[in-house]
């Protein structure tokens, strides 16, 4: 098991990262909040990781704080529910809100999170609403501070969960239109949103 990789952050983007150790270099998925509380490319970055084993694959996902970590953990022990899914869930809302939402049995709220329909919705807050109150308080998410490539990079998020990049694009734009101050992280979140109506 792999707890954490500390080493130089070599490549940064919405969905995953690369970090340089030891004369390696570890790819590392992450979701959206974990990327907003990131450094720049070249800075030194302890990330708290899980290694994921498949027959066919290793793969590595990587979080910020121990919250992300333990929900992660969480919705991965959910019938039907894979990595790839829980970290789209990790970057559709924050651990807050998606505690919130499973404790009052807000099926609603859930729905709204890209990826996850009536059904997996229903499954999620049966399952969990036992285990939430375990996800133990921790940091605050860091707040985004704007970057040149902000769009493209939240593009290739979208893209990278399964979205076609016009259509990415398009629903990008619209939200900055009306929100031009928001996080790249809210920006991604209203315009999973906006597709998924």
């Amino acid at each position: 098991m792999i707890s954490y990789v500390q080493g130089k952050l070599a490549v940064k983007t919405p969905t995953h990262i690369v970090v340089e150790t030891g004369g390696l270099g570890f790819q590392i998925s992450i979701p959206l909040s974990t990327y907003e509380s990131l450094g720049e490319p070249g800075e030194d970055v302890r990330i708290l990781s899980h290694l994921h084993v498949r027959e066919d694959a290793l793969q590595l996902f990587g979080f910020a704080t121990e919250r992300e970590k333990q929900l992660f953990l969480m919705l991965i022990s959910v019938t039907g529910i894979g990595p790839k899914v829980a970290q789209g869930i990790l970057s559709g809302i924050s651990v807050t809100e998606f505690e919130s939402a499973v404790r009052n049995q807000d099926v609603q709220s859930l729905i709204k999170v890209p990826g996850v329909g009536k059904k997996t919705a229903e499954r999620l807050v049966l399952e969990l609403r036992d285990k939430i109150g375990e996800i133990k308080p921790g940091e605050k998410e860091a707040a985004f501070v704007g970057r040149p490539s902000f769009f493209e990079e939240a593009t290739l998020a979208l893209v990278s969960l399964g979205y076609k990049r016009p259509q990415a694009q398009e629903a990008i734009q619209a939200v900055v239109r009306h929100q031009p101050t928001l996080s790249i992280e809210e920006v991604i979140r209203k315009a999973l949103q906006r597709i998924s109506r």
